[in-house]
């Protein structure tokens, strides 16, 4: 079957290519029945980034290399990243209760702002037993200010905590983070890296705790409305996610290697 093939054919376009492919007269009604016959539903896509074969053989290789690390292994890592918040950014989640005629009141409608407000990115780092300071990241982040702001005043320190000679840092691949200067810093303080896949965030368990992040600010009893209000709101939500719950997020470490090697390299549900 075409839909086999392709799954974002909507019930529309089945009904026409039946009725010219094979000169058969149904309803769009007709073919969402007999796709739920065979366990197809209509649903969100899952998202995730474009992975060339590059990109499936390196995260499999990845995966299959540390698909038997202990939990004492991954709690050796400082997992970082860089994240935007937007001011009025929807997250895709958003639900509203309303009765029927109700869809267009101002209580019940989410309205837009050019630019969702403006935004802020901030920088910080994870790891089982504790977490680095959230940093508010002001314009560009170039190599020189990954090394001065982020690199000396948070991850250096942090390496102590962890020992040093123990201590691995995760950062994906970034322009900022892969320049050659920054190499150079690394390798001069004697800083072990993790050696990353690109185009992988479903393996970094940050990517979790962001999330966790971006909804302590959104369910705050009063959201932010300036930009101002937005940095303060995101040091308090990152000060206050159990570390617990960061914890159980980086446990899951074995299971997304298992997910790599399953998936061949491809996509996961992380």
């Amino acid at each position: 079957m075409e839909i086999l093939r392709n799954r974002y054919l909507t019930a529309v376009e089945i009904r026409q290519r039946l009725q010219i492919a094979r000169g058969v007269n149904v309803s769009e009604r007709t073919v969402r029945r007999r796709m739920e016959e065979v366990n197809l539903k209509s649903r969100r896509p899952a998202r995730g980034p474009e992975l060339l074969r590059q990109h499936r053989v390196a995260r499999l290789q990845f995966a299959r290399e540390h698909v038997n690390w202990t939990h004492e292994q991954w709690a050796r890592v400082l997992f970082t990243d860089e994240c935007r918040i937007a001011l009025r950014a929807p997250d895709g989640r958003e639900r509203v209760w309303r009765k029927r005629g109700e869809r267009f009141l101002p209580i019940t409608t989410t309205q837009t702002v050019s630019f969702h407000g403006g935004s802020i990115m901030v920088w910080g780092g994870v790891s089982s037993d504790a977490r680095t300071e959230l940093v508010i990241v002001d314009n560009r982040l170039t190599a020189t200010r990954y090394i001065e702001e982020v690199l000396q005043e948070h991850v250096i320190p942090y390496s102590g905590f962890i020992g040093h000679d123990q201590f691995l840092l995760m950062h994906d691949n970034a322009r900022p983070h892969v320049a050659h200067c920054v190499e150079e810093y690394l390798e001069e303080v004697g800083i072990q890296k993790l050696q990353w896949p690109a185009r992988s965030p479903d393996l970094n368990p940050i990517e979790h705790v962001w999330g966790m992040f971006k909804r302590k600010i959104k369910s705050s009893s009063k959201p932010p409305q300036t930009l101002n209000e937005l940095r303060n709101a995101a040091l308090a939500a990152w000060d206050s996610i159990p570390q617990v719950d960061v914890r159980n997020i980086i446990q899951s470490m074995p299971d997304r290697m298992q997910a790599v090697i399953r998936a061949r390299g491809g996509n996961t549900r992380y």
